[in-house]
């Protein structure tokens, strides 16, 4: 018998060529998918190298703005396990919320905080299971490389499409004017301490603070009034160049006006491919954060006084009427409703999303509990009252901290990093929908840029309160793809498979109140 083959090796090939086809037909979608984000002469979506079955190396991208690269994390096919699809929705929903966090508990009392932050997480995440199931749900339609504004845009026509890019320009353009009012802040507060460290200056803030080598600050004084700029008591130095520079090198005046001349001439490159390279740096501050809160809290101890109702100097209530200003930071700090579908699709076990979904979410939930928790429970009150707290809370640390000042070198270069891709997003989403490219012309995207870049300078200049900005926005694309959408398509392919009960259409109705109530608040308190 010159040859001879075995059953089983027939058996191997064919399993071989079916996950070889099978894997064709994935990649194609994929590739798919990424021809309808942009043009055909923008390479920067077009089949990017992660699309390929082959290599180790795949870079995510989130409609939000976050990517980054999963080196030798895949089965080989460009499938991630549980693990690394967990990791990749904890580091897309973790932003600049963390920081308000502790302002937003302060804002709703201590208890309520904690309850509100425990219901808003199952709250959206039954909201986000949601999402994730409403293609599924659509019967007879291929739509495996369909995304949730697709399915919106199935159930309710062109207003489905043009209010879901309406929402989602909502979410990028008011991330985009958070990260402006917080790099200014963080890039004043840099080069604050490096003038002082430099011309050995050593200078004591007007606004009222702790002794000793845990300084804790108040910058708004608990009377409501933006923080100051001014200091007074310079030991050494030049006071006439001292002054200069406090004149040149203002908080709200001036730095806002200097990242012009760094930030626009980034949004309008074509493609900002190369810095999702430094998203990493999004995943090293939060750690660090965590780490900062940590030391600051193990050395200046709890301060806890439980008051239910009333409210005195230096502690607030346990339940507050402000508290849904805690629920509209919420609603954003969980909000990755338009992206999950593209973060769950390459997971290697599709039947593990809801467990690999839940995971991410607890996860989330936890890392925002043990922030905003620590932050308010060390406090100092006495003497500091915890009205002090700042809507960033590394605001109630003076600019000459050490760890500090780490923290913000670390969050200036990450969001300067983030800020062109954000951009790039908001501009293949607009300017395709009205241009059908997504750069017709130098002209139209400078004209869009400066509109962006002069939203985030306006808001850093005039009213520069991160928390106001962040449960503005998202309370108003919450309230869409939260609350309304994902609720309205469950009810609506219910009804049509005619399955829909009364409990199910009073729950759904009920969570759509909800987020209008959570935006109506927002302009009421």
């Amino acid at each position: 018998r010159p040859f001879h083959v075995e059953p089983t090796n027939i058996v191997s090939v064919n399993d071989d060529m079916q996950r070889v086809t099978d894997e064709a037909s994935a990649m194609n979608k994929r590739i798919h998918y990424y021809s309808r984000l942009t043009s055909p002469a923008d390479r920067a979506l077009i089949a990017p190298d992660h699309v390929l079955p082959a290599p180790d190396e795949i870079y995510v991208y989130s409609p939000l703005g976050t990517a980054f690269k999963v080196d030798s994390c895949t089965d080989g096919y460009g499938k991630n396990s549980s693990i690394v699809t967990i990791f990749m929705i904890w580091n897309t929903m973790m932003g600049t919320s963390i920081l308000s966090i502790p302002w937003g508990i302060k804002q709703a009392g201590f208890t309520s905080g904690i309850i509100l932050i425990l219901l808003m997480g199952i709250l959206t995440l039954y909201c986000c299971y949601r999402v994730v199931k409403s293609r599924k749900m659509i019967p007879l339609i291929d739509t495996s490389n369909w995304e949730f504004p697709d399915v919106c845009k199935y159930y309710f026509g062109s207003f489905g499409q043009w209010s879901s890019l309406l929402f989602s320009m909502v979410s990028l353009v008011g991330a985009m004017v958070v990260y402006w009012v917080l790099m200014s802040n963080f890039l004043f507060n840099t080069g604050k301490f490096i003038y002082n460290f430099f011309h050995y200056i050593n200078v004591t803030d007007i606004v009222p603070g702790t002794n000793g080598s845990n300084k804790v600050i108040c910058p708004s004084a608990a009377s409501g009034h933006p923080p100051q700029n001014r200091s007074v008591m310079f030991s050494s130095g030049n006071n006439t160049g001292f002054e200069l520079f406090e004149e040149w090198w203002n908080k709200s005046q001036t730095v806002p006006f200097y990242l012009v001349a760094v930030l626009l001439p980034l949004l309008n490159l074509k493609s900002p491919s190369f810095f999702a390279k430094f998203n990493v740096l999004g995943t090293v501050s939060v750690v660090y954060l965590v780490f900062l809160v940590t030391v600051k809290a193990a050395r200046l101890g709890i301060h806890l006084e439980y008051n239910w109702f009333t409210e005195n100097d230096f502690f607030v209530p346990e339940f507050r009427i402000l508290f849904p200003q805690l629920t509209g930071v919420l609603t954003l700090a969980f909000f990755i409703h338009n992206c999950v579908i593209t973060l769950l699709q390459n997971n290697r076990n599709q039947e593990n999303n809801v467990r690999d979904l839940s995971v991410a979410y607890f996860l989330v939930g936890l890392t925002y509990l043990y922030v905003g928790v620590i932050i308010f429970a060390s406090f100092p009150s006495p003497p500091l009252s915890k009205e002090c707290i700042e809507q960033n809370f590394l605001d109630n640390f003076p600019s000459d901290d050490i760890m500090s000042f780490v923290a913000r070198i670390f969050l200036l270069f990450q969001m300067m990093t983030v800020y062109p891709l954000l951009g790039y997003l908001a501009r293949v989403q607009l300017l395709r929908q009205f241009f059908g490219n997504a750069y017709p012309s130098v002209f139209h995207v400078l004209v869009l840029n400066v509109a962006i870049v002069g939203a985030g300078v306006a808001m850093a200049r005039f009213y520069p309160n991160i928390g106001g900005i962040i449960r503005y926005s998202g309370a108003t694309c919450g309230l869409a793809f939260v609350f309304v959408y994902p609720s309205l398509i469950y009810v609506i392919s219910l009804h049509r498979a005619g399955q829909l009960t009364w409990p199910a259409l009073i729950i759904h109705i009920f969570i759509i109140l909800l987020g209008l109530a959570n935006l109506i608040a927002q302009f009421l308190l």
